[in-house]
């Protein structure tokens, strides 16, 4: 899981991976070289040895995906994992993002951003009041939404 706000360790940015590698259990002969290369899959190679809690909000998020690439796992769950980020650091995220779905990661995704949604969305799941109201394809959600909260919420007239 990777959230809105990332925990960055006291470590280097590699030494941030390379921890998450340890605790999931990956030889130690393996990590740094699953670490660099997790680090290059997101862009930040050339910041490796900075420490992470100096690193951009983007930065830190692009680190936080790359922890969580390294491990390869079956499925992500993100909440809103570009909030609060300039529209350079979310199109960065979001490539990262497609990155991980094209390498076959399953990724569930909690958004208010119906342009994220459309980009990356296959499938939405509108959920209203803790309900979930209306489940579709991307395409046919935001062209033709089956409920009234969905319809409403689209065309932002849904009150919270």
């Amino acid at each position: 899981m990777v959230f809105q706000r990332p925990v960055m360790l006291r470590r280097s940015a590699i030494g941030n991976v390379i921890y998450a590698l340890k605790l999931g259990g990956i030889p130690s002969a393996e990590r740094e070289e699953r670490a660099a290369e997790a680090l290059r899959m997101v862009g930040l190679e050339a910041l490796g040895r900075r420490p992470a809690r100096v690193l951009s909000g983007g930065e830190q998020q692009r680190l936080a995906l790359a922890r969580v690439w390294a491990l390869r796992p079956e499925v992500l769950f993100l909440d809103e994992p570009t909030a609060s980020l300039d529209p350079g650091a979310t199109h960065e995220i979001e490539s990262v993002i497609n990155a991980l779905h094209v390498a076959g990661t399953k990724i569930v995704m909690v958004t208010h951003n119906l342009g994220q949604a459309h980009r990356l969305g296959d499938e939405i799941m509108f959920l209203h009041q803790g309900r979930l109201v209306e489940r579709a394809p991307a395409d046919r959600f935001l062209k033709q939404p089956a409920s009234i909260e969905a319809a409403q919420f689209l065309e932002g007239e849904l009150p919270w």
